[in-house]
């Protein structure tokens, strides 16, 4: 049905900049496109739950996937595409829908919210996302967004699906399933860390990478960090590990993206801090610590 996907290293699940009229600026989509790949990003994820998905309108999402599609394709980078909701008919048609993005890697799919289907209704849901999509599947685990955690055991049930490469795991540690999705996951498919404190001791335990939002700043530090989870250097790992936590902690002081857009903002990097309602932006003691934060990273590599 699809090409594989192989998942290594780091992607960014890409913010979504705006400008002063509110409008998406496609032209910063890019530039941060570029910036992550050059700083050693494997790829980009494009409208996932940082990049503000559920606030922009189908035509937005469609450009701001384009945007990202006209980067990664020349660059042989990745591109995985957020496309999951609640209802199994709508997400179908979502990924369908992406059939004709160029270069598209794969989709990203996250267990149904609000409606806090069973185990079993999780494991049919992304087997029959799977089923339809025109690319390998990324299951996404959040169970303090979605109100449902799907343990490992049905994990690797839905992992025998041909389509389905891996999953982001935003486990709020290293609990107990995913210990045991790192340990049983087949070699065919990937674990990629998706809770950002936690990241360096996933990639020792049998990690593949990480959909790191926090890789939004200090990204070439992020990168080198995963690569030393990667290769088993543990105490270099762990001195940039323990070098970034304090960036982790204050880029997630506030809801998320709001301290990663103001902080970008003050750098230059994107034309306004803003996020959409029912966010509200960063306030200026938490960009201002962010920023703190950032300057005291040194450069390891």
């Amino acid at each position: 049905m699809s090409q594989a996907l192989t998942l290594r290293g780091v992607y960014i699940p890409l913010i979504t900049p705006f400008a002063a009229d509110d409008s998406v600026d496609l032209d910063a989509v890019t530039s941060l496109c570029h910036e992550y790949l050059d700083a050693g990003a494997t790829g980009i994820v494009a409208l996932g739950t940082t990049g503000e998905s559920s606030a922009l309108t189908a035509a937005e999402k469609r450009a701001v996937v384009d945007a990202c599609s006209a980067v990664c394709v020349p660059r042989d980078a990745a591109l995985i595409v957020g496309a999951g909701t609640n209802s199994t008919a709508t997400t179908v048609e979502a990924v369908r829908s992406l059939a004709d993005v160029p270069g598209l890697s794969g989709v990203l799919i996250v267990v149904p919210y609000y409606v806090r289907p069973s185990e079993a209704g999780i494991v049919a849901h992304f087997r029959a996302v799977a089923d339809a999509s025109p690319v390998p599947v990324v299951l996404y685990n959040i169970a303090i967004r979605t109100g449902r955690n799907i343990s490992a055991a049905s994990v690797l049930e839905a992992a025998t699906h041909p389509n389905i490469a891996g999953i982001k795991q935003a486990a709020a540690g290293l609990d107990l399933d995913t210990l045991e999705l790192l340990r049983s996951a087949p070699d065919d498919f990937a674990v990629m860390g998706g809770e950002d404190p936690f990241l360096f001791p996933i990639m020792l335990m049998g990690g593949a990478g990480a959909i790191c939002a926090s890789a939004h700043v200090c990204t070439e530090q992020f990168v080198s960090m995963i690569e030393c989870g990667l290769a088993g250097k543990v105490e270099e790992g762990r001195a940039q590990a323990e070098a970034l936590l304090p960036v982790v902690q204050a880029c997630f002081a506030e809801p998320n993206p709001a301290v990663f857009k103001g902080v970008l903002h003050a750098q230059g990097r994107i034309p306004t801090p803003d996020v959409r309602m029912p966010l509200t932006n960063a306030s200026t003691a938490a960009i201002d610590a962010a920023l703190a934060a950032i300057a005291t990273v040194a450069t390891v590599r």
